[in-house]
């Protein structure tokens, strides 16, 4: 396997694994911001799960395609949702999202061709590639993931996010 595409999927797989090791912080550090006037960590997991749908359905299907791009979502607007969503739903269940809609993406990122990895697209005035694309998408996760290690101050998470 193409190792761009081996470290996107590693980090993937990875991500999934901390994201269930959550269900054992407790419900106050689940719904802790993870900064004042911020998100809990409810939430920031929360807000991961759409947007990993988003690409698995308005991005990946068209990159390599003569078709236009579909619009993306208003950030704001889906963020809030998302956020609603977080606080409404149990931490369980919250989780289990998260983790299958980042099966599906995994399952997904599996199914394209290693050549296609370099291979450059557009996304609006930006030609990139599935990997440079990919890697803003594991940085944002390794930022939200290191905010929520400082609430829940897990050994195990600082040396998974420091593996990265």
């Amino acid at each position: 396997m193409y190792h761009d595409k081996h470290q996107i999927i590693s980090h993937y797989e990875k991500s999934i694994v901390f994201v269930e090791s959550l269900v054992n912080i407790t419900e106050e550090q689940w719904r802790t911001p993870i900064e004042p006037g911020k998100w809990t960590v409810a939430e920031v997991i929360g807000h991961l799960t759409p947007w990993d749908e988003f690409v698995l359905n308005q991005r990946l299907p068209f990159l390599f395609t003569k078709e236009s791009l579909p619009k993306g979502p208003d950030v704001g607007e889906m963020n809030a949702s998302a956020a609603r969503n977080s606080r409404a739903q149990s931490k369980e269940e919250t989780i289990a999202s998260f983790i299958d809609q980042r099966h599906q993406l995994i399952d997904a990122l599996y199914q394209i061709v290693d050549q296609q990895w370099q291979q450059p697209f557009t996304i609006g005035a930006s030609e990139l590639t599935l990997h440079r694309y990919f890697a803003s998408l594991v940085d944002h996760d390794l930022h939200h993931f290191s905010q929520i290690q400082s609430v829940v101050k897990n050994v195990e998470v600082i040396k998974w996010i420091s593996s990265i």
